[in-house]
């Protein structure tokens, strides 16, 4: 049935489809071949069949009739990474392919220990319509462009890098220097420098030897110098250091970022910094150990001085204790003394006084005395002493006639007669013998009982 319906076409329909066909697929094929997208991030070179070029840098569809395109991304990235594939590098066709990808780079230090670095640098490619064509015409292709002068540049400038300093000088803190230069040399320059051997003394003086004998004035034995290298930049007439310049930088195309992200230097100096680490690790804990050990001296002798002072302190307290006591017994025995003198002293001139005293009132008495007496003397010898012998005769009756009266007699006396017998104790008797008496007692006072007259 559908043969039969074929058939039953015109042949004019027949060529009118087949016609429609073909100015479609026409259309198409033109239409593919006049207009591309122009993708974010990138700048197209664009060749027209006219034999004009464009410089396309906005997004969307763009007319290019029957011609060619190539498309440049705006930042080109060259880097070197554990993971790199070299063979995956060819012409930036679509946006998978954008970046250079290297293993890692081998350099030589300074001090001629090799290492595999990691390493990254971003390029940036200039947008003005005069600058890209000069670039796209010099290079055709991003992939001539990364081969010739962007990965050349990157090795290159790697390695110069590394020359100028030592993989210990590296690994001892250089790590950010070496970065920076790195960096400085990508946007601005390969430094020119020139590379010397100088012989130099580490300062340090031997103080060991194999001659015992010398105890500790041990001689030099020219084991503190070393050979190292110096890398100085050469300097133009201002002082600036000279540059190779890069090439790339003549095309405007600038670095945008250029990092150092790893570092793995060779097995034996790898074996090298560990055995130095080991001795540093050994000199720290020798030095720490020799740090207790001299605090443990330290602390003995301050322990030893401790007692010591300790010590001293308790005997000079007693020194002074004892000499205390004994300024203060010295100063109880001064002042005794001068109690002693002062009271002696006192006494002294209380005796003086009292002597003084005394020989006034003895001289008083005495000029009393000779006053009285001198008075009762011209009493007396104005009335012959009367009132004293009257009162002496006063007196001695008083006493014969207290005697006479308490004199003991018998109730009854016998005895003689009164021609002269013996003395019976009669009145008469007594009274004759107190006359006696009387007369006896004025004959000691010397006295004459009768009055004399006065002349």
């Amino acid at each position: 049935m559908s043969d039969t319906g074929i058939n039953k076409l015109p042949p004019r329909a027949v060529l009118l489809a087949v016609l429609s066909i073909a100015v479609g697929a026409a259309l198409v094929f033109l239409f593919s071949k006049a207009f591309f997208y122009a993708e974010p991030g990138y700048i197209y070179h664009v060749r027209t069949v006219f034999g004009s070029e464009e410089v396309v840098t906005e997004v969307g569809y763009k007319f290019y009739p029957m011609g060619r395109y190539n498309a440049w991304k705006r930042a080109m990235t060259v880097q070197a990474l554990g993971d790199g594939n070299v063979s995956g590098i060819r012409a930036e066709a679509d946006s998978e392919n954008t970046s250079a990808s290297l293993p890692p780079m081998s350099i030589m230090f300074l001090d001629q220990v090799d290492a595999h670095a990691e390493a990254t640098v971003r390029f940036s490619i200039p947008s003005d319509t005069e600058s890209f064509l000069r670039l796209a015409h010099e290079y055709r292709t991003p992939e001539n462009l990364l081969r010739t002068a962007l990965m050349p540049a990157f090795k290159e400038t790697l390695q110069a890098n590394a020359s100028l300093m030592a993989a210990e000088e590296y690994y001892a803190g250089g790590r950010t220097e070496f970065n920076s230069e790195f960096e400085n040399q990508m946007g601005r320059g390969i430094y020119l420098v020139k590379r010397n051997e100088v012989t130099v003394r580490s300062g340090r003086a031997a103080t060991s030897s194999a001659n015992a004998s010398l105890g500790t004035e041990q001689e030099e034995y020219g084991e503190d110098s070393k050979t190292v290298f110096i890398v100085q930049k050469v300097l133009d007439d201002t002082g600036q250091p000279k540059r190779k310049s890069q090439r790339f930088l003549d095309f405007g195309i600038t670095v945008v970022s250029a990092l150092v992200t790893d570092m793995r230097p060779n097995q034996k100096f790898i074996e090298r910094m560990q055995l130095k680490q080991k001795a540093s690790a050994d000199r720290a804990i020798a030095r720490e150990q020799r740090v207790q050990e001299e605090e443990q001296r330290l602390l003995a002798i301050a322990r030893g001085e401790r007692e010591v002072a300790e010590r001293q302190a308790k005997a000079k307290v007693e020194q002074i204790q004892k000499t205390t006591e004994a300024e203060t017994d010295k100063q109880l025995a001064i002042t005794g003394a001068e109690k002693l003198k002062a009271q002696a002293s006192i006494a002294r001139e209380t005796a003086e006084i009292n002597l003084g005293k005394a020989k006034f009132e003895a001289e008083t008495r005495r000029t009393l005395a000779e006053a009285e007496a001198y008075q009762k003397k011209v009493v007396m010898q104005a009335d012959n002493a009367l009132a004293q012998k009257l009162d002496a005769e006063i007196e001695i009756q008083k006493l014969w006639a207290s005697a006479f009266a308490k004199r003991q007699v018998p109730s009854t006396v016998f005895g003689g007669g009164a021609g002269g017998g013996a003395p019976v104790g009669s009145d008469s008797e007594v009274r004759a013998f107190m006359q006696l008496l009387t007369l006896d007692a004025a004959k000691r006072l010397s006295y004459d009982r009768d009055v004399s007259k006065a002349n």
